[in-house]
């Protein structure tokens, strides 16, 4: 498969056009991964664009990429949103990087009330850039035409904001309706996955009041760096993208 970069001058390459990576993915490329000469390549903005081509200089400061084909692929509709709570350790992390690969539109970070971990100040401004750049490789490793975006952390009354535009599915291991038999109607569906202590009965109902739905993912309770790459399995499969 051909190695897949990241770059922005993507966006307005054409047929024929001579794409250059610089920097760490010039590096990555020659070094790391060994690209050479007359190798297939991808590249893509992040936002839609792909371009397959070939190597034709590489180098660990500058790997040139001649284009031969240009694609333009919409944004997925509806799509698929991961509210992830924040957890300790790289559980959060993990969950974020599976939730790449699989498909997902958004990362949404929620301070949840049993959360261990806290943003606050500096900190929400540099787990968010953590997020983002774990986010960018996962598309990468993937090969996706899309990078999805990482929201600002919210809180549960900013999340409550999003019931009425969105479908918020709220993964609960005492829900009486699986999410395997919810039937898409359009809207976004968003995904809210609980810390390590799950989600409070509190916010269970603070949530559910303004229209979330309580659901339930299967028999056993997973992780919360599992339970939402689980969960956008399941709704990739009913959104007909699986």
């Amino acid at each position: 498969m051909a190695l897949h970069f990241l770059v922005t001058a993507a966006t307005d390459a054409r047929v024929g056009d001579l794409v250059s990576l610089s920097g760490a993915e010039a590096k990555h490329a020659a070094v790391v991964r060994r690209l050479r000469v007359g190798e297939a390549v991808t590249v893509g903005d992040g936002a839609g664009v792909w371009l397959a081509g070939t190597a034709e200089e590489v180098s660990p400061s500058r790997v040139d990429v001649r284009i031969a084909e240009r694609v333009e692929y919409p944004a997925a509709t509806p799509r698929i949103v991961l509210v992830q709570a924040l957890a300790k350790g790289d559980r959060d992390e993990l969950a974020v990087q599976a939730a790449c690969e699989l498909g997902v539109d958004e990362i949404v970070p929620w301070q949840a009330g049993r959360s261990v971990s806290r943003w606050e100040g500096p900190k929400a401004v540099k787990g968010r850039e953590r997020w983002a750049t774990i986010v960018r490789e996962a598309a990468k490793q993937a090969h996706r035409a899309w990078v999805p975006e990482v929201a600002a952390p919210v809180s549960t009354t900013q999340l409550s904001g999003r019931a009425s535009s969105q479908r918020v599915l709220l993964l609960d291991p005492t829900a009486s309706v699986r999410l395997s038999e919810i039937e898409p109607d359009g809207r976004d569906l968003v995904l809210v996955v609980g810390p390590e202590g799950g989600i409070s009965d509190e916010e269970l109902d603070r949530l559910t009041a303004v229209g979330a739905e309580r659901v339930l993912l299967g028999d056993t309770v997973l992780r919360t760096s599992t339970a939402g790459p689980a969960a956008i399995a399941v709704l990739s499969v009913a959104l007909g993208r699986w």
